[in-house]
């Protein structure tokens, strides 16, 4: 078995051990008019036709049923989940609505001051709406046969609920919800999500927590670049959100690097997701792809579109873009010959403002999916601007595939994540080591 099936396996392995639910499509109830690739997606998920004016505001709520929950006296473990769509501002200022869930844990928070709240940013889910985090709580192993999604970012929200931090969910632009492509890297889309699902979740009536509750940013991979725009952002787009601390875990700050180390590998389906979502967001790109891709690209595009993570792994591994373009270049060859390109992608570039509360930025040091380098300079670069960075190495040794180098750092390391966050939650000084930057890997 390949390394990477073997990853995959073992993912799946442990979505059941969570209480996975692989169920046939005719189990699903209130579905919408949308099947995405054999799932029919609630009608919770179809945004309504008008939004409302306030970012953050929230559109709907239900019930959302935890696959692993416990009754007890005092209610369930690990707590009370609630499916929600909330509105927030994509990249071109248009209104959009994002869905996501919020957790009411059961725990007490030990800490003192009132319940925090983290707004939990997924890692790579995918382009389906099949794929979303929040349809991952019900169902943390989708195998119908036609799809492999598996719900990873549920081990760490569990994590936080066992601390007795509330925690707001994201699925961001479009990944869940009917009405467009998820804009997959986007770092002002999902900056924008991840900040709005804080607004979002404090306004609802069943939540414990308030304005004035300490509020965290938690992510990885994707999660991390959208955790680390979010935290730079923050300031300007949602100074009603103060922010006691960030974990960015592995964060794809620099995608022109990042898409160089893509390629090729277990994972370069990612490939086919950021350019569908680069070009819902800026349409003017499109004749530019159109005079590039050939008819295997163009199928590819469209076949990653309603994919989830296990899905591109099994069809695309180590496959290259240059087969999918027409002159057999490949994707970081064409954006070095395109300046419209190269433009897209420098707006998109993290670590040119200066968060304005601690981060921890976290990279494995033999991570060659998300390149260390291009994190490690985020940290730099946040550094040099003045910000309280705690820079985090996970130093392991590579092992051949550029997935499992990615994957490891994330296991290995999310336990300190967690515990760095729920301190400065609890008000504990963060601290920074930029002095020493210069001397760790």
């Amino acid at each position: 078995m390949p390394a990477p099936t073997r990853l995959l396996a073992a993912a799946v392995t442990a979505a059941a051990c969570l209480g996975a639910q692989a169920l046939p499509a005719a189990a699903a109830s209130g579905a919408s008019g949308e099947v995405s690739r054999g799932v029919p997606i609630p009608a919770f998920y179809d945004p309504p036709a008008a939004l409302p004016a306030a970012d953050g505001a929230v559109i709907r709520t239900e019930p959302l049923p935890l696959a692993l929950s416990l009754p007890t006296l005092r209610g369930p473990l690990p707590g009370t989940a609630t499916r929600l769509m909330y509105k927030t501002t994509d990249a071109s200022g248009r209104p959009a609505a994002v869905t996501g869930a919020y957790i009411e844990p059961a725990a007490r928070w030990r800490g003192t001051g009132p319940r925090p709240l983290v707004a939990l940013a997924p890692g790579t889910m995918g382009q389906g709406d099949q794929c979303a985090a929040s349809m991952g709580l019900e169902h943390p192993l989708r195998l119908n046969g036609q799809t492999v999604s598996v719900g990873y970012e549920d081990l760490a929200i569990y994590r936080l609920l066992a601390k007795g931090v509330a925690v707001v969910v994201t699925d961001y632009i479009g990944l869940g919800a009917t009405d467009r492509l998820h804009t997959y890297v986007n770092r002002l889309d999902e900056a924008h999500a991840v900040l709005d699902a804080v607004r979002a979740a404090r306004s609802l009536k069943q939540a414990t927590v308030t304005k004035d509750s300490p509020v965290g940013l938690f992510g990885y991979s994707q999660g991390g670049g959208a955790t680390a725009a979010a935290a730079e952002l923050q300031p300007a787009y949602a100074p009603d959100v103060r922010l006691s601390g960030t974990y960015a875990g592995a964060p794809p700050a620099d995608l022109t690097e990042t898409t160089k180390a893509i390629d090729g590998t277990d994972l370069v389906g990612a490939l086919g997701w950021s350019l569908n979502g680069f070009l819902q967001s800026d349409p003017e790109l499109r004749p530019i792809a159109e005079a590039h891709l050939g008819a295997k690209g163009a199928a590819a595009l469209k076949d990653l579109s309603t994919m989830c993570v296990g899905d591109a792994i099994f069809s695309y591994s180590s496959q290259r873009s240059s087969s999918w373009t027409n002159d057999g270049k490949s994707l970081a060859q064409i954006i070095q010959a395109e300046p419209r390109l190269q433009a897209f992608l420098a707006e998109q570039r993290i670590g040119k403002l200066r968060p304005a509360s601690p981060v921890r930025v976290a990279t494995g040091v033999s991570d060659d999916l998300v390149p260390h380098g291009q994190a490690r300079q985020l940290a730099v670069d946040w550094c040099g601007r003045g910000a309280q960075v705690t820079y985090k190495p996970v130093v392991l040794p590579g092992v051949g595939r550029a997935l499992i180098n990615h994957f490891a750092p994330l296991l290995t390391d999310q336990g300190p994540a967690v515990d760095w966050l729920t301190d400065r939650l609890a008000g504990k000084p963060a601290g920074t080591n930029c002095s020493t930057l210069p001397w760790k890997p």
